[in-house]
């Protein structure tokens, strides 16, 4: 068996016909070498597990897959993947593809779909009150290239993701937190999702101790485990509550609980819901995180490397294959 991977971005003209190419290369002159976002991460790592257990695949090969419609078609993302070609292969999709079942209610009358995947249990129960067909599986971590030093000099990274109502929750969460840190002299930095590289991340964990991670909601949360793969304990605003995308909620989609730390255990760290329990709670995890009482890269190397996340998505491949 080879896997049939699919994976594209949509990448469309501006202002006139072809000009995304020359864009493209404006790009990262100016930029630099792009960074991958969430869902390229996952079609990334999940190709990268299966190099490590030595399992081979295709990735978009379009003529391959015309050719011989019985073979399993593994479409990881995005949307315009499905709209490339007349799909007549059984799909498996996902598991970075939509945010809900009503971007596309014809989903599985359009197109074979045998199977959704969506990263994490509290999406995949969500996702169940509209399709029957989805599972959780998330991508694994890369735990050789997260894997910093343990000499540190800095007590906290505060890792900032709140991604709505931010002015609101810069008064009423991120600055009261920023005050107990300062009362509590701990030393630490900050950074913000969305305005960082990958090894600016990496350069921070190998200087923090510990991190404090703010996100309303994570359908898997890659970069805290990221973090937890570096042995960093984590401080999570973990609110709970109804899933609140401004796109959906509340007049679209009103769904709860979610949570911002859906791969977890008592390994990782602690949890807290508002500014008022993290004064609370902030000496007791501190002490533990000092007395090194947290495991956080034993849960990552037990649940989420590449190799074993890579064998789940065989798995669940398997199981569709005529």
């Amino acid at each position: 068996m080879v896997l049939n991977l699919f994976y594209e971005e949509p990448e469309g003209d501006r202002w006139l016909k072809f000009d995304r190419y020359p864009r493209r290369i404006i790009r990262r002159l100016i930029r630099g070498k792009p960074q991958p976002g969430g869902q390229k991460r996952v079609f990334l790592n999940l190709c990268a597990g299966l190099d490590k257990i030595g399992f081979k695949y295709r990735v978009n090969d379009y003529r391959y897959i015309l050719k011989h419609k019985n073979e399993l078609a593994c479409i990881i993302g995005k949307p315009c993947v499905l709209e490339r070609i007349k799909w007549q292969n059984p799909i498996l999709l996902g598991a970075s593809m939509y945010s809900h079942p009503i971007d596309n209610p014809t989903l599985f009358d359009d197109y074979p779909i045998q199977k959704v995947l969506v990263p994490g249990d509290w999406c995949r129960d969500m996702f169940r009150q509209h399709w029957t067909a989805v599972e959780a599986w998330p991508v694994g971590i890369d735990t050789e290239l997260w894997n910093v030093s343990d000499t540190k000099s800095v007590d906290v990274l505060l890792y900032d993701k709140v991604r709505w109502k931010h002015d609101e929750f810069e008064k009423s969460l991120i600055e009261p937190i920023r005050a107990s840190l300062r009362k509590d002299r701990r030393s630490f930095v900050e950074i913000r999702y969305g305005s960082y590289r990958e090894e600016d991340f990496r350069a921070a964990l190998a200087q923090c101790r510990t991190m404090i991670f703010l996100c309303e909601h994570e359908t898997q949360g890659i970069a805290y485990q990221q973090a937890l793969a570096c042995r960093l304990p984590i401080f999570a605003w973990d609110r709970g509550g109804p899933w609140q995308d401004p796109f959906y909620y509340p007049d679209r989609v009103s769904y709860g609980p979610v949570t911002s730390v859906p791969y977890w255990d008592d390994r990782c760290g602690l949890k807290f819901k508002d500014a008022a329990e993290f004064e609370q709670t902030w000496s007791s995890f501190w002490a533990n995180a000092a007395q090194n009482g947290f495991s956080p890269r034993e849960y990552i190397l037990e649940n989420l490397t590449l190799e074993n996340c890579a064998r789940r998505y065989l798995s669940l491949a398997n199981q569709l294959t005529p």
